[in-house]
C-alpha cells in the first residue's frame, strides 16, 4: 500500500488546505486531488441526492485511482456520507472532516464558541450531536454561511475578495454576553482557511480561528502503513475534476500546489 496514492476529495479547492498539511507530514507520499467541481457547491444539494451522488462517484474513483486511503476534505460531505462510505466500501479506509467542536470546547476561556460552516453542515444532526457530546458547558453558536466558500474560490482564483462581503458573513459569529465575548471560531469548511487573513482583518475583535487541517492530515497518516525510507514514486501528484476540465486560473492554482492537471 505504500506506493498507492492518498486521495483527497472536496467539491472545489477547499481540500487544498488539508493537502498542504498532509504534504508537510508525508512528503514522500503521492497524492491525487479530486475536485467534484461538477457538483459544487454541495450545500445546494438535497441530502439524499448528494449521498447517492458521492457513493456512486467513489465507486468510480476507487476503481480508477486505487488509493491507499481517501480523505473526505469537506465538512458538508463528511457529516452526511462518511458512515455510508465506510459501509459501502468496508475494506477501504476513509478519513472524514467534521467540525472541531471538541478542541474548541477544550480551549475556550469565555465559553462562547462559534462554528462557521456551510448551511448543510449547520443543519446536520451529526453536528448537533458533536455539540451535545463535547461542548455541553459551552454556548455554541452555529453560523451557516451561504457565500464564504464561493468567496474563497474567487479569492484563490483572482487574488482579491470583497472584504465587506467577508465581514458580513462572519459577523454573526461574534457574541457578547456581559463581559464575555466569543473567543474561538471553528472553521468548519475547508475553504474558509484561505480567507483567514481577511477574517482577522474584518473581525470586530481577535479570536482563535480553529483550522482542523493539520489534525485531519495527522489522522490520515496514522492509518497508513509506516514508510521505512523514501518511496520510489515515478508518477506525479495529480488533480482531477469531475467536470472533465478546469479553467486557466484553477489549473494555475493546482500547479502552484504541485499538482499536475492532466
Amino acid at each position: 500500500m505504500t506506493d498507492r496514492p492518498i486521495l483527497m476529495f472536496d467539491s472545489g479547492i477547499g481540500g487544498l488546505t488539508v493537502l498542504r498539511e498532509a504534504r508537510v507530514l508525508m512528503p514522500d507520499r503521492r497524492f491525487v486531488y479530486v475536485a467534484d467541481d461538477a457538483a459544487f457547491p454541495f450545500g445546494a444539494w438535497e441530502e439524499l441526492a448528494l449521498r447517492v451522488h458521492i457513493l456512486e462517484l467513489f465507486a468510480k474513483l476507487l476503481d480508477r485511482f486505487s488509493p491507499a486511503i481517501s480523505v473526505i476534505a469537506c465538512n458538508t460531505a463528511s457529516t452526511l456520507v462518511i458512515e455510508a462510505l465506510r459501509e459501502r466500501f468496508p475494506d477501504h479506509p476513509f478519513v472524514g472532516t467534521v467540525p472541531a467542536i471538541k478542541p474548541a470546547a477544550e480551549r475556550t476561556r469565555s465559553g462562547l464558541v462559534s462554528v462557521l460552516a456551510t448551511p448543510g453542515t449547520v443543519k446536520r444532526q451529526y453536528t448537533r450531536d458533536l455539540i451535545s457530546k463535547w461542548a455541553q458547558k459551552c454556548h455554541v453558536r452555529l453560523v451557516g454561511s451561504d457565500n464564504l466558500a464561493g468567496l474563497a474560490e474567487i479569492y484563490m482564483r483572482e487574488g482579491f475578495v470583497d472584504e465587506e462581503a467577508v465581514r458580513a458573513e462572519i459577523a454573526p459569529c461574534f457574541v457578547e454576553h456581559g463581559e464575555l465575548r466569543t473567543d474561538i471560531v471553528v472553521l468548519a469548511c475547508t475553504h474558509y482557511p484561505f480567507l483567514a487573513n481577511r477574517m482577522r482583518k474584518t473581525a470586530p475583535w481577535p479570536v482563535d480561528w480553529l483550522d482542523p487541517a493539520e489534525a485531519i492530515a495527522r489522522r490520515a497518516m496514522s492509518l497508513l502503513v509506516p514508510v521505512d525510507g523514501p518511496l520510489q514514486v515515478d508518477e506525479p501528484d495529480i488533480a482531477a475534476f469531475t467536470s472533465g476540465k478546469a479553467d486557466f486560473a484553477i489549473s494555475r492554482l493546482m500547479q502552484g500546489f504541485g499538482l499536475t492537471v492532466p
